[in-house]
């Protein structure tokens, strides 16, 4: 809709897991059971070791989210004066809220989140437990300026967001 997009989570995927000096500090701390056969990270079985240890989850945080925050830094860099929309699911979390102009939050129901992520791959099991350790939804809900429901159709969510778009102009 005319704004440059950055998905912090694709950006980890795609451009922060894959660096070598990445791969070789995610080995040491959690040995080879984390990389798949070709030396990449395997993202499942991080994911379950981190997600069941709140220091390993924090350690993890910590390696990745500077490479992410200067990775914002330098896409804006580029162009600076383009509208530029960051999806950040942990920007409550990680207190970045003022970072912004603004904040969105989108919302959904318990139940379709979850049904979302195991469409994605991620097992029951593993969703709950990665939904566990966000905060509430509700909560975010209440600290964002803009929420938007995601519970309707694509063209119900592209609606709210040109009305909110429209509002901000």
């Amino acid at each position: 809709m005319g704004f440059r997009r950055i998905d912090a989570d694709a950006q980890v995927k795609s451009e922060i897991l894959p660096r070598p000096a990445v791969i070789e500090a995610i080995a040491q701390r959690f040995g080879k059971s984390v990389l798949a056969a070709d030396g990449s990270i395997d993202r499942t079985r991080l994911g379950e070791r981190v997600f069941a240890q709140e220091d390993d989850r924090r350690w993890l945080e910590g390696l990745l989210h500077p490479l992410v925050f200067e990775g914002w830094r330098a896409q804006m860099r580029q162009d600076p004066a383009e509208p530029t929309v960051i999806e950040v699911p942990l920007l409550f979390e990680q207190s970045l809220e003022n970072w912004f102009d603004f904040t969105v939050c989108v919302t959904t129901s318990s139940a379709a989140q979850l049904v979302r992520l195991e469409k994605r791959g991620v097992p029951r099991q593993a969703a709950m437990s990665r939904i566990s350790k966000q905060m509430p939804l509700a909560r975010k809900a209440e600290l964002a300026d803009y929420v938007l429901s995601n519970d309707g159709s694509r063209e119900f969510l592209r609606t709210q967001i040109g009305r909110l778009i429209e509002q901000l102009s």
